[in-house]
């Protein structure tokens, strides 16, 4: 039998690295996208599509509209504005409005879930403690106590067989995990970071920024389009 990993894909340029770390590792890879309420569906439709790239046995896709009902995040409140034209907390300490609440914790729990089910012995989660937006549930320490939930929460975990979760790009710089991307062939072309959603990129929220730098320290061409101006 296949060794299996579940990976959260949000359609992003991190976890579509994660999808190209997985493959490589030999998994046969089940990844697991959510509609969460955010802004917009172009995370989905790209997520669909870097799926189909990997001709995955599955894609799961789930609906998650309590979070858009919470509201309380920039990317699930058309009330509140998302930051554009500098980087998020650039001038404060305080975890910016595109954090959506609980979110890796609620995704990371479904997705352990889900590989329980399958058998997988690997979640795989795009989060980096470096090159972010401040967010609480992409620190390391998030992780650790992640994986030691899921050993005390699951039957996987109580009897032995246990699942994992990996954070490869933790400790990454955005340049680092470009990098190694390009090493594997991942479709950076198919994935998406603007947090407006819009078929070019607007070049200005705190994500495409954070692209775009990695991407020029990196030495290499972003392959998706931005907006002229």
């Amino acid at each position: 039998m296949p060794k299996k990993a579940v990976v959260v894909l949000s359609g992003g340029l991190d976890s579509t690295t994660c999808m190209g770390i997985a493959q490589a590792a030999g998994f046969e890879t089940y990844p697991l996208t959510f509609h969460y309420g955010q802004r917009h569906s172009r995370e989905v439709e790209q997520a669909k599509k870097i799926a189909a790239f990997y001709n995955v046995p599955n894609h799961r896709i789930v609906d998650l509209d309590f979070l858009k009902q919470i509201g309380g995040s920039a990317l699930t409140d058309e009330r509140i504005d998302v930051p554009v034209g500098k980087k998020n907390g650039e001038e404060s300490e305080d975890i910016p409005p595109t954090y959506v609440p609980a979110r890796n914790l609620i995704f990371l729990s479904l997705a352990a879930a889900y590989a329980e089910t399958i058998g997988a012995e690997v979640i795989y989660i795009g989060v980096s403690a470096v090159d972010y937006s401040g967010y609480p549930d992409c620190r390391p320490e998030f992780i650790r106590s992640m994986n030691e939930t899921v050993g005390l929460a699951t039957k996987a975990g109580v009897t032995g067989a246990g699942i994992r979760i990996e954070a490869p790009l933790a400790h990454l710089s955005k340049k680092e995990t470009i990098e190694w991307g390009l090493k594997l062939g991942v479709p950076y072309e198919l994935s998406t970071s603007c947090y407006q959603g819009g078929s070019e990129a607007c070049g200005e929220c705190d994500s495409c920024r954070l692209r775009l730098k990695g991407f020029e320290e990196a030495g290499a061409k972003d392959p998706i389009l931005y907006k002229k101006g």
